[in-house]
């Protein structure tokens, strides 16, 4: 597993904005990734959960994390911008202390447009899942 370290490698997001802070693995186009819930994320709601845009945004990181890998010989992180959201569901917002766990896989691509798929869990529930267009600069 990479560190908090090995992820600015592999994505451009510095802090407080770093949503991935695992990267465990990687099979062709898809790949998993770690967030350990902070009181302090910045998606942090008062009741100590996290919002569902820090859900989006984990998720849209870790499409990023994937490509980073991909092109693991570039000097920076390839930028990613996201294109669209579509079918987002969220179950129920993590909580602090907890560990989601992700996978993301990309599917077609576009000419600079790719579409991807990505759902987070706890342990063994899954508490969303979502479609992206990713726009890669």
């Amino acid at each position: 597993m990479k560190s908090e370290k090995d992820i600015k490698k592999l994505i451009p997001q510095r802090e407080p904005f770093i949503m991935v802070d695992g990267f465990e693995e990687r099979d062709g186009n898809s790949a998993a990734t770690t967030l350990c819930v902070s009181p302090n994320n910045y998606f942090m709601l008062p009741d100590g959960t996290m919002a569902e845009t820090g859900l989006i945004e984990h998720l849209a990181q870790s499409c990023s994390a994937l490509a980073g890998s991909q092109a693991k010989d570039a000097e920076h992180p390839p930028v990613g911008l996201i294109g669209e959201v579509k079918h987002f569901k969220c179950y129920r917002r993590p909580r602090t202390g907890e560990r989601v766990k992700s996978t993301v896989t990309f599917g077609l691509t576009f000419g600079n447009v790719t579409l991807a798929t990505g759902q987070a869990y706890v342990d063994e529930e899954l508490i969303a899942d979502i479609n992206l267009k990713i726009f890669m600069q």
